[in-house]
């Protein structure tokens, strides 16, 4: 059996994805309760500049998480539309 990853959010991710239109963060929160069986989906990409880093695309929105091997975790750093997502 595979192993199952736990889903864990920092606080700013958390609040970001509460922020979004009721459409999408269904969508949204599908794709990352997703992560948990599969947290290298097709179409994930690593984030340059970044060692663990990866994102996943939904729509017009990115999700940027780490993959914590050890502690089979899944965190999810920020979740934001793909204007803004990606500044610091």
């Amino acid at each position: 059996m595979a192993k199952r990853y736990s889903i864990r959010f920092v606080e700013s991710a958390a609040r970001s994805l509460n922020k979004l239109p009721v459409g999408a963060r269904v969508r949204i929160a599908a794709r990352i309760e997703a992560l948990a069986d599969n947290p290298y989906p097709p179409g994930t990409r690593k984030m340059a500049g970044e060692e663990h880093a990866y994102r996943i695309r939904i729509g017009d929105y990115r999700v940027v998480y780490d993959v914590l091997e050890d502690a089979i975790v899944v965190l999810v750093l920020r979740i934001g539309h793909r204007k803004d997502v990606y500044r610091s």
